[in-house]
């Protein structure tokens, strides 16, 4: 028989190896989340800590031209300005006590023709500075503050000569100055290392960073809350899509399974129920082992249409211990039989759940039929009920070899048995019913220490 060759030019897929991972939002968001959120808040901080410099410098500015204009018109220094008169003694003064002002590094006056009329440094005085646009602004009526440091080549002007070169960050304003009418005559120029401005900014550039990382990290951590939630929602329902699918499969494998093996069975077990008539006595004992394994396929069939078919009933108010009871007196026989010892603690006011009866009785049923399975022969299995805050806590526990961790993880997935002749959907269906009325089941398992099986079945209204 010849192999099938793909057409030249494409590539041979191996489709075993394909595997399309589920999408983690979980992960995702914790990367992603984080990428974005921390730029945000790093994008927010350099904003408004930039915001915060350049305000607070401002005020400092402003504060300080308002104090300089009123000291011009109080010496009514125009004409100082406008003709670049010099050697008068009241204005100058005015302006040495400018000079003489806390954190001043520097102060130089400068007429409309870009002059510098009067400096505390000496050596720029009669000097004229025409590459400087923060004073063409200044003349031009506008107020010019920013920071800088001395050194910085992209900052550094002519007028910088002569200042410190170790002063660190400075704040440089230049200030419009007024006379009585209005009118521009000159500019102020001032060199300022203002400590207390420096400190005050940067704590609040310290506030600022450090209410940005909390804020970003409170965001991330709800939100990623938040996706956690959602991704488990999705999870869940995703499981839940499987599990329908699942179902669906199961049930058109069931109904094929009962229409095409039943009828075979049958008629299996018939020619040997004939057969059991024999004289022979190995042929009466193979018959018997026919009926015997026709029975067991007959319960996997069974069951398997059980898994199958949509969990149906009406929740009515059940008595649970005459249930128990019931349950109970089916095992009683085979259990004594086997060594086995059923102990039975229900509690005496117990309150009367909501469940279908029927349902309850196939639950609790397999649950015993599990332990007995699991114990074999010589053990013993407690049967607990009593109420638990609104609803009825019903166990069942065997002493038998327990479970390890992998095995127990796995005990509701569906056609998974540690039973050389079981199916793996008892403890599935189970789940089903329990789930369908409102209630919840729990197992736990150690090895060498038996298993607990409990559930939590609503108390009827």
């Amino acid at each position: 028989m010849k192999t099938a060759v793909p057409p030249r030019g494409l590539p041979l897929v191996d489709n075993a190896a394909i595997v399309v991972k589920p999408f983690n939002l979980s992960r995702w968001f914790a990367i992603v989340g984080l990428v974005a959120i921390a730029s945000i808040s790093v994008a927010t901080a350099l904003l408004l800590s930039r915001f915060l410099t350049e305000r607070m410098q401002r005020q400092e500015a402003v504060l300080t031209s308002e104090f300089i204009q009123s000291l011009v018109l109080a010496e009514d220094a125009t004409e100082y300005f406008r003709d670049g008169r010099t050697g008068v003694k009241a204005i100058e003064e005015a302006f040495a006590h400018v000079a003489a002002m806390p954190d001043v590094l520097r102060a130089s006056a400068h007429n409309l023709q870009r002059v510098v009329v009067w400096s505390n440094d000496k050596s720029i005085i009669g000097r004229r500075f025409t590459d400087n646009p923060e004073l063409e602004e200044a003349l031009a009526g506008d107020l010019v503050v920013h920071g800088g440091r001395i050194g910085d080549t992209e900052k550094d002007k002519d007028e910088h000569a002569g200042l410190s070169r170790d002063l660190g960050y400075f704040v440089e304003i230049y200030m419009p100055v007024r006379s009585r009418d209005g009118q521009i005559i000159g500019a102020l120029e001032l060199y300022k290392s203002p400590r207390a401005l420096f400190e005050a900014i940067r704590a609040g550039e310290r506030a600022v960073w450090s209410g940005a990382a909390l804020a970003g990290l409170f965001l991330y951590l709800t939100l990623f809350w938040r996706i956690r939630a959602a991704d488990a929602l999705m999870r869940e329902q995703r499981a839940k899509m499987v599990e329908g699918e699942t179902l669906a499969a199961v049930g058109e494998m069931g109904l094929a399974v009962a229409h095409g093996i039943r009828n075979p069975l049958a008629a299996i077990r018939s020619s040997a129920e004939l057969n059991l008539e024999s004289d022979d006595p190995q042929q009466r004992e193979s018959c018997q082992d026919i009926i015997r394994e026709v029975d067991r396929v007959e319960s996997w069939v069974k069951e398997l249409l059980s898994y199958a078919r949509p969990v149906t009933g009406q929740a009515n108010r059940v008595d649970l211990p005459a249930v128990l009871r019931d349950c109970l007196g089916e095992f009683e026989r085979e259990a004594a039989r086997r060594g086995i010892v059923i102990e039975r603690r229900i509690a005496a006011d117990l309150p009367r759940v909501s469940f279908d009866p029927l349902l309850l009785a196939q639950v609790t049923g397999n649950l015993v039929a599990n332990a007995c399975d699991a114990i074999g022969n010589r053990g013993r299995i407690l049967v607990e009920a009593v109420p638990d805050d609104g609803a009825v806590r019903v166990a069942v526990e065997d002493d038998g070899p327990g479970l390890p961790a992998e095995e127990l993880a796995r005990i509701f997935t569906p056609f998974y048995t540690t039973k050389a002749r079981g199916m793996g959907l008892g403890l599935p269906l189970a789940k089903r019913i329990v789930e369908r009325f409102g209630g919840e089941i729990g197992v736990r398992s150690e090895p060498g220490r038996g298993t607990r099986v409990e559930l939590t079945l609503p108390a009827a209204p």
